[in-house]
């Protein structure tokens, strides 16, 4: 298929270069239609992605371009109000009908066996409101998406899916693992399988798991977790089934990350050749869901190839899942300087090496030895190259990797020291997730230590990093994922100390989503760490609600540690533990 042909194209030097999957006829038209309600409506409560999720009432795109061509406008682009909006009602269904509500069929209000270690009793029927929300996040796309996927922005799936929340009305990668953590907490089993044969259909379709389940979203991927999906799924419920219809697209997933522009090789001070990979978007254009803020922003560049390769840069950003944050910039104060496709990513290369053991003990579970001795070895490969390339003595920290400027699309680039970015963020504490490095008990401890004094653990979470730059993947927000693998990497590794900070971590964040929940009745997507219950900000939308992984993280959190029933959570306060059951 066209995907698959675009990816065998090398990186190209300039103007964006590289692969560019192509977009769609209602997607070009949909990004008329979200510039033209900017000009409209004005930007107040203005979000570009509402209009590029309307999909169309008339079967006939070509008509309901008519139509709007014909609307009366004024110079600057702008339609009347009450002639844009009537448009809109008439033309369009709204956004997110083409997902309708379906209940999870294993959902019950209080499962067997549910979070046996929490009995306190407030925090008990906090945690059953919790569970509880998976109703309000599931549902499937409509007939109408299976037999007209022309008239939608929203893809076909197999199965229902459960999904973040708010402006988020979709299927989306990386989310979906902390989803199935805690739909694994609830006991929903089969909902969770459900998550992955929608992620496994996707990689059927186009070779990889897209960003999401959008149109929009079939130019880049997200951080790869479907592997560690279907281990965590197996571990609990040993599905063999799921896990032989698993490997053949965990395979292929590989691939597309370990081949073509995702590809780097590193040699080092004794001349071995190290591979690793990184993001790069398959798009130079502005992101259809907001086409209009990405414009803005290349305004200031000069020429069309410096905006071709800034929009490769932010469609690449996405792909990392943390859109936005000063990581990805050469100069933190100027937007403009983002260079995703020229850093080697810590947790990308962490999250491949667990995709490596992951497929080699899954291989193994159905026989296939020969599979699961090859990704032994390329585990072990990847653990080296980890080592060599990413890790910092001195700061006890795997630091993000740069390419040198210019040179992104070589094949093959020497180490330099100073190339790797000394910044501190949560994504340096990342492969400690991973078995290969939280069993070593020196390398714990001494990670630990580095944890402790880097300034990130704050009042209420782990901070993104210590840049205030405004941008949403960074200080002060504090996100469900990064404290979730930060905290369980420190569970795994078995040490006490590990254990004690790991829960003193996990407590701070279920007292601050806690909290959060109570003044003002939702699960936020990411929160303030600097002070209890404030949900965060920044980046370039309103803060969201739902919400997939905070609800998933909290579970998983109060299933690992639980909640003794004489300690109130309100008064939890800066290092409180847990008294172990």
């Amino acid at each position: 298929m066209t995907v698959t042909r675009a990816l065998q194209q090398p990186c190209s030097g300039g103007g964006g270069g590289g692969p560019v999957v192509p977009t769609t006829p209602l997607l070009t038209f949909l990004e008329r239609v979200q510039e033209t309600a900017l000009d409209t409506f004005g930007e107040k409560n203005y979000d570009p992605k509402l209009y590029i999720d309307f999909s169309l009432k008339s079967n006939n795109l070509s008509a309901t371009i008519e139509a709007f061509d014909k609307l009366p406008r004024s110079e600057n682009g702008s339609v009347p109000v009450p002639d844009l909006q009537e448009f809109i009602e008439n033309w369009f269904e709204g956004a997110g009908d083409d997902l309708v509500y379906a209940e999870p069929e294993d959902f019950v209000p209080e499962p067997e066996g549910f979070l046996p270690k929490v009995v306190n009793p407030e925090v008990r029927a906090w945690a059953l409101e919790v569970h509880s929300l998976w109703k309000n996040l599931s549902g499937k796309v409509s007939g109408s998406v299976l037999d007209r996927p022309d008239l939608h922005t929203l893809l076909p799936l197999p199965e229902p899916v459960v999904i973040p929340g708010s402006r988020f009305r979709e299927l989306y990668y990386w989310d979906s693992y902390w989803v199935i953590r805690g739909l694994l907490a609830s006991k929903m089993y089969e909902t969770a399988k459900s998550m992955v044969t929608n992620l496994i259909s996707l990689i059927e379709t186009y070779g990889y798991v897209l960003n999401g389940a959008r149109a929009y979203y079939t130019n880049r991927s997200q951080p790869p977790l479907l592997s560690a999906m279907v281990q965590a799924i197996y571990n609990r419920t040993g599905d063999l089934e799921l896990v032989k219809n698993a490997l053949p697209a965990l395979l292929k997933e590989y691939q597309f990350w370990n081949s073509g522009i995702h590809k780097v090789t590193i040699e080092d001070g004794e001349a071995n050749n190290h591979i690793l990979s990184r993001y790069y978007a398959m798009w130079n254009k502005p992101r259809p869901e907001a086409s209009v803020k990405d414009k803005a922003r290349a305004s200031k560049l000069s020429s069309d190839s410096e905006k071709e390769q800034f929009y490769r840069e932010l469609a690449s950003c996405a792909e990392t899942g943390w859109d936005f944050s000063s990581r990805w910039m050469r100069n933190i104060s100027d937007f403009t300087t983002l260079s995703t496709t020229s850093i080697l990513p810590v947790d990308l290369n962490a999250f491949l090496l667990g995709m490596e053991l992951d497929i080699a003990f899954l291989a193994k579970v159905v026989g296939d030895n020969a599979t699961s001795e090859r990704f032994l070895e390329a585990s072990r490969a990847r653990k080296q190259a980890i080592n060599s390339v990413f890790w910092n003595e001195e700061k006890g920290q795997w630091l993000d990797y740069w390419i040198n400027n210019g040179t992104a699309c070589e094949e093959s680039h020497t180490w330099e020291a100073g190339n790797q970015n000394h910044n501190v963020y949560a994504s340096n504490y990342v492969p400690l997730w991973i078995d290969l490095f939280n069993s070593d008990t020196s390398l714990v401890e001494k990670v630990r230590q580095s944890l402790e004094s880097s300034g990130l653990v704050c009042t209420a979470g782990i901070a993104t990093s210590m840049i205030n730059s405004g941008q949403q993947w960074d200080f002060p927000n504090g996100w469900a994922p990064l404290q979730h693998m930060i905290v369980e990497g420190l569970v795994r590794s078995g040490s006490q100390e590990a254990r004690s900070m790991a829960q003193d971590i996990a407590v701070r964040w279920i007292k601050t989503n806690y909290v959060a929940y109570k003044e003002t009745g939702e699960m936020h997507e990411k929160y303030d760490v600097e002070k209890w219950g404030a949900f965060g900000g920044g980046g370039l939308y309103k803060p969201q609600t739902g919400f997939g992984w905070s609800n998933g993280v909290i579970l998983a959190f109060l299933e690992e540690f639980g909640w003794p029933q004489d300690l109130k959570i309100d008064s939890v306060s800066y290092g409180t533990q847990i008294d172990e059951f």
